[in-house]
């Protein structure tokens, strides 16, 4: 097969550009047009062949932030199945030494890089790369084995299926170092809970049962959801420190977390952190959306106890600025050493009503790795992305984030927008969440339905972002020919919640009337807000393509048995 030009049956969608772009997997594909649905973020053409386009899988560090996509997009099974090759020795192709590769990191030299035993010269493609050259030549004359621990999509068979159409020979098997040695940032994840419903294991992403999500009003850390963007870093408390920069005046200063405790006053907050993908799967069943499959539990409602920030930020002399923004970045970091960043608002930060914490406690006990050790930024009402865990920087900007996760992703489209058309720099960041209610118990998955004296107990969560209070859950079990007002529990005013700051989510109940020989009811939920915002009917009309802000009516048919 011509490594330049693929069959009509195998195309190519792995564009690699810098960090703030979005970039495609491998598909194999039978029309163009269903190509069209997974074009390019900056409204690119369909092309057939590209040699930009088959490097791009090849590069170091490509894909950024595709490894989450692979659990929900279909894709179309091969012909035959393809068993990895580079792992075997090819008989007909010469053995070199790691040395050898070691001095072919130019372009007079040739490019050249390892995978397993494998040698690929990935030359002719350097030039042509759409994006960034620095991800890719970072592997230059090495292996790329490290890097693609990290981003575990390259391990799809299609794409090791093509990489084997660049390789040109072997590597000798005594400088082929063993998987334990070759950097794997996976090697010392936290253990999990079993019952963890996993989306995605490297970088680990996975919620709870719903069922048990209503159980308790503050979630337990155990039963609290993780979203993790890159491997688990794992930080001595002893060498840890926090850095405060001022980019307008140069002043930076640092803080060890005892610092932090012993300079500033303890405070805490009760506030739901949720995934700005929550829900997601509901939409995903109008049309594909690229994404994590979360179901309504990539959500949970803690005590998180720390320090203002807002008392941090004044006593380096920080004034609020309604221009400017907080940059917040992790000890999470890539194979390049960016690490996860996003950004907030200056002026939410410094508002001692917003009520934005550097936490360290976590329902009253020291934060678990998972959950950002040892210190992480919660930004009440505000999406999970925001609340970024492992926090080791604050910058003070004119600028937001410059990050993949501030400019290209966690942004919202109307529905007409696809992969075709969509530009990411028109939309502003997500940050206050929008109203949504989850029916969490019973669902479609239980087995057993408990009827008690003629009535089905039904219980679900809900949120409203930016501080409004939810008034009302109500219910419907006709197809919204009634409406029933749902049973609430949740915080009243007093202490650190008031008007604008009801950062905590709502739990509700109801009973549901079942008739003697009924087999099936379908219920309904919608949640109504302080600002009586109320939620989407369908996801037909908020659809968009990265399945955020999904928040129409909660929908759930069961079986009676």
């Amino acid at each position: 097969m011509n490594r330049h030009i693929l069959s009509s049956s195998l195309c190519i969608r792995s564009f690699l550009g810098n960090r703030n772009k979005i970039y495609r997997p491998l598909y194999t594909l039978s029309t163009r047009n269903y190509y069209n649905k997974y074009n390019n973020t900056n409204g690119g053409s369909f092309r057939d062949s590209s040699n930009k386009y088959i490097a791009a899988i090849i590069g170091v560090g490509v894909c950024y932030y595709l490894i989450e996509d692979r659990l929900i997009l279909k894709q179309v099974d091969c012909a035959k199945k393809f068993e990895p090759q580079h792992e075997k020795p090819r008989r007909d192709l010469p053995t070199y030494s790691a040395e050898e590769v070691s001095k072919h990191t130019n372009r007079e030299s040739g490019i050249w890089v390892t995978y397993g035993i494998g040698v690929y010269d990935i030359t002719n493609f350097i030039s042509e790369h759409p994006g960034s050259k620095r991800n890719i030549m970072i592997g230059a004359g090495a292996a790329v084995d490290p890097f693609w621990h990290v981003y575990q999509f390259h391990k799809e068979a299609k794409i090791l299926k093509l990489l084997e159409e660049f390789r040109i020979g072997n590597l000798k098997p005594e400088d082929r170092t063993s998987i334990d040695n070759q950097g794997n940032p996976y090697s010392n994840e936290p253990e999990r809970n079993p019952e963890f419903i996993v989306r995605l294991e490297q970088p680990y992403n996975a919620e709870p049962p719903l069922s048990k999500l209503v159980e308790n009003f503050i979630t337990p850390v155990e039963l609290f959801y993780v979203r993790n963007h890159l491997p688990v870093p794992n930080i001595d408390i002893k060498e840890y420190e926090l850095e405060v920069e001022i980019e307008s005046t140069g002043k930076t200063k640092t803080f060890s977390l005892n610092d932090l405790k012993k300079k500033f006053e303890k405070t805490g907050v009760v506030a739901v952190v949720m995934c700005g993908g929550n829900r997601r799967s509901e939409m995903n069943g109008v049309k594909e959306v690229r994404g994590l499959a979360w179901s309504g539990a990539a959500c949970g409602n803690a005590v998180w106890t720390g320090i203002r920030l807002c008392d941090l930020l004044s006593a380096m002399g920080v004034k609020s600025d309604e221009s400017s923004h907080v940059i917040l970045e992790g000890y999470d970091r890539d194979p390049t050493y960016t690490p996860y960043a996003t950004s907030i608002p200056l002026s939410k930060a410094m508002d001692p009503r917003g009520d934005v914490i550097l936490a360290y406690e976590m329902n009253g006990e020291p934060l678990t790795r998972d959950h950002g050790f040892p210190l992480r930024c919660i930004v009440p009402g505000v999406v999970g992305a925001r609340n970024v865990k492992w926090l080791g920087k604050i910058t003070i900007s004119k600028n937001e984030a410059e990050s993949h996760w501030q400019q290209g992703d966690y942004k919202a489209f109307s529905p007409s927008t696809d992969w075709d058309n969509v530009d990411f720099k028109t939309a502003p960041a997500i940050q206050n969440m929008p109203v949504t209610s989850a029916i969490c118990s019973p669902n479609p998955n239980d087995h057993e339905i408990k009827i008690v004296d003629g009535f089905m107990e039904v219980k679900g969560y809900a949120y409203s972002g930016g501080g409004n209070k939810i008034i009302r859950v109500d219910v419907t079990y006709d197809q919204g020919k009634t409406w029933h007002i749902a049973d609430l529990q949740q915080l009243s005013d007093g202490e650190n919640v008031s008007a604008g700051r009801h950062y905590a989510w709502t739990l509700w109940t109801i009973r549901v009337p079942i008739e003697k020989d009924q087999k099936y009811v379908e219920v309904w939920s919608k949640a109504v807000d302080s600002n009586y915002n109320c939620q989407p009917e369908t996801f037909k009309n908020t659809w968009n393509l990265r399945g955020v802000v999904a928040n129409a009516y909660s929908r759930v048919g069961v079986n009676l048995i």
